[in-house]
């Protein structure tokens, strides 16, 4: 049975390009887990392994893989760094417990570490940062350090390792509470050497402010700092190390993971600051039968067991791999659980630990651990597993809703049914996608976190299932109303030789307020029109409503009465009459100044305070309302209504404008009528099209 003090559970995060990849296949390398060093740039890496990954030599799912360190286990997730694929990257971290952040040495900080950075906080999560690339051109450690200490103040950042060094120069780094100096091989191989008289006044000035850092985390050692007394190596490892799991300190180390240098000082990091599931503390939770009543799942192998699901993929020949962290007690093959989340039984066969793209049969799992199951029935990304005897309900973040949406349509005729389940089954794989019909427009919409997101999806469709999909602009759905009143008559009357069809109705056409709907007045005395005839009359109009009048739009927001008519003993019917309502509908519509109404989007937009210029204009420019703004920090949130004909792009121009540091969600919020341009623009090209019909 494991011991659960000798497990860590850690995500990397990190904007794309940084080298979360290259450092996880340096661990692997160093640790004698792999036989060679993978690299992404030549697609040989273990952990990026999908072909479209190995394509844009950047990591679009998280992979996992464990490295053993001094008798303990280190299990890893290389999470994707791609705004486009932060969600899986967010869902993920909940499964870890702790963050190894990376910063690339020459181009700093940049959005997707500021998210992950964010997500990091929201959990809790303590974390590590690596300065990595050391060893490229334009390599600057302590320029990184001012980009990390001025975009991130809790945990406090500061460096218990310097390097010796850089860019073609990097050879080394000083470890700071050790006060010790270290060269490395081409194995990544430590030797301990001499710090060089020039580095040591560098290594008396950094080694101060650490000490003086973890001082200010515990009250005894910043009495005895204050006083000018001696602090040992032992009181200062406790103190850094506690401070590390109450998210006080961020530690920073500087790392040339394609070079293999400061390999071991990372992984000593993990082991020796970063928490075991035990030192993390018990899992929170709420019982099913009372969302409010905390729940609190202890990390104990004797504990039942329980787990969360952060990850499924989907195989065409597989099938469904569920992965999940587990919490609390163990797990055997062959046995089963409660999805509490779903509240239905689950069992399975082998029990699996994920090494890449590989999985390997495992007898036993415990807390700390991420396995997987496969060809489980109802279980999806999210869902809380336990066991039967004792449910909770982990509270995992809900997905990130997706900010573009296309139309989508098989390529080839015949293969719409294999584009649609294809694409649900990368629902299942992926929850920021959405798949929905629009009953108005007739389109299925495929909805994600960007272009490049979809992009990816539909190559991985094609690559898997054998189908190709085009993605096209989605029509906007308007709609049709009024301005006026009238009153006409509708007059159906044929005579083909046999019995004829006849009727005759006159109606009352006006507006009604703005999401109204239609409202249908009976008022016909004296029995003009039979009783059995006036439903068919109201049909006839609601149908000629949907199918629209100028734009070949739905019609809303309109009153009719009927107040007149007349019938023919013999050849009066439902049909004529049916016929007789939607003849002098559509008449009267023509008459009441007939309008188009778009839809408007709720935008809710959130920038850093210096893009708020930029990006207020910009949504003025789209014929937006600004509702208002609101401070979060150094970041603004501003509000607005927009017409959704003016968003169907917005994604790739915010990420331009604000160099991808913005965000955006969006809501549907109300109809609302069109300007003559875009009205106008929308009832041209409706006429070719019904005269082609």
């Amino acid at each position: 049975m494991k011991d659960v003090q000798k497990q860590r559970t850690v995500s990397l995060i990190s904007h794309g390009g940084a080298g979360k990849t290259s450092l996880a296949e340096a661990f692997l390398y160093f640790t004698k887990v792999s036989s060679r060093l993978g690299s992404v740039a030549d697609g040989t890496s273990c952990l990026d392994f999908e072909p479209e990954e190995i394509k844009r030599k950047s990591s679009l799912s998280t992979s996992f893989h464990s490295v053993p360190w001094k008798g303990c286990q280190i299990t890893f997730a290389d999470t994707p760094g791609g705004e486009n694929f932060l969600n899986d990257t967010r869902t993920v971290m909940e499964g870890t417990d702790g963050a190894l952040v990376l910063v690339d040495a020459v181009d700093m900080v940049k959005v997707s570490t500021e998210k992950g950075w964010a997500f990091a906080d929201y959990l809790n999560l303590p974390r590590l940062i690596v300065i990595n690339k050391m060893d490229k051109e334009r390599a600057d450690y302590y320029r990184t350090i001012d980009s990390i200490t001025e975009n991130f103040t809790s945990p406090k950042p500061i460096p218990i390792a310097i390097p010796i060094g850089a860019e073609d120069k990097f050879t080394g780094t000083v470890d700071l509470l050790k006060n010790k100096a270290y060269s490395f091989d081409a194995q990544g191989k430590p030797t301990e050497q001499p710090i060089d008289g020039n580095l040591q006044p560098l290594v008396a000035q950094w080694r101060e402010k650490l000490v003086e850092t973890i001082s200010e985390t515990d009250d005894a050692l910043i009495e005895k700092y204050l006083e000018g007394q001696e602090i040992s190596a032992e009181e200062l490892d406790k103190a850094l190390k506690e401070a590390v799991k109450a998210n006080k300190i961020a530690p920073i180390l500087p790392a040339g993971a394609l070079k293999l240098i400061g390999i071991s000082g990372i992984l000593e990091a993990i082991l020796g600051l970063l928490p075991s599931p035990a030192a993390r503390g018990p899992v929170e939770g709420h019982s099913p039968s009372d969302p409010v009543q905390p729940f609190l799942k202890e990390p104990s192998v004797e504990a039942p067991f329980s787990a969360l699901v952060i990850k499924t993929t989907v195989d065409p020949f597989a099938g469904q791999l569920t992965i999940f962290r587990i919490f609390s007690g163990t797990l055997a093959p062959d046995s089963g659980f409660l999805n509490v989340t779903r509240g239905q039984k689950e069992r399975f066969g082998q029990l699996f630990t994920l090494e890449g793209k590989n999985q390997k049969s495992i007898e036993e799992a415990g807390p700390g651990d991420i396995v997987a199951v496969a060809k489980l029935k109802v279980t999806q990304t999210g869902d809380s597993i336990t066991d039967e005897a004792s449910p909770v309900i982990f509270n995992a973040l809900p997905p990130m809703e997706p900010v573009v949406s296309f139309a989508v349509e098989a390529k080839n005729k015949g293969d719409e049914e294999k584009v649609f389940a294809s694409i649900n089954k990368m629902t299942l794989e992926d929850v920021t996608l959405r798949l929905n019909r629009n009953n108005q427009t007739k389109e299925m919409i495929l909805s994600g976190m960007g272009q490049v997101h979809l992009d990816a999806t539909l190559e991985k469709i094609k690559r898997k299932y054998n189908v190709e999909v085009i993605l096209k602009a989605p029509k906007v759905a308007y709609k049709e109303t009024i301005k006026g009143r009238a009153k006409v008559q509708g007059k159906y009357k044929k005579q083909t030789g046999g019995k004829g069809q006849y009727g005759d109705c006159v109606i009352e056409l006006e507006p009604l307020p703005r999401g109204e709907g239609f409202i249908f007045e009976d008022k016909i005395v004296g029995g003009v029109i039979p009783r059995q005839f006036i439903p068919a009359v109201e049909k006839g109009i609601v149908e000629a409503m949907a199918g629209g009048v100028v734009s070949g739009n739905p019609v809303v927001d309109c009153k009719v009465a009927l107040v007149f008519g007349s019938y023919h003993d013999v050849d009066s019917s439902e049909m004529a009459f049916k016929i007789a309502g939607s003849m002098a509908f559509k008449k009267a519509f023509l008459e009441c100044k007939p309008t188009i109404l778009e839809p408007i989007m709720l935008l809710t937009v959130t920038v850093p305070d210096e893009f708020m210029g930029d990006v207020m204009g910009d949504i003025s420019s789209r014929r937006g309302k600004l509702l208002g703004t609101e401070s979060h920090g150094k970041k603004q949130v501003i509000n607005a209504h927009v017409p959704q004909m003016e968003l169907l792009t917005y994604s790739p121009v915010l990420t331009s404008m604000t160099g991808g540091r913005g965000s955006f969600s969006l809501e549907f919020a109300h109809y609302d009528e069109a300007p003559a341009p875009v009205r106008d623009k929308v009832i041209s090209e409706y006429k070719p099209q019904e005269e082609k019909e």
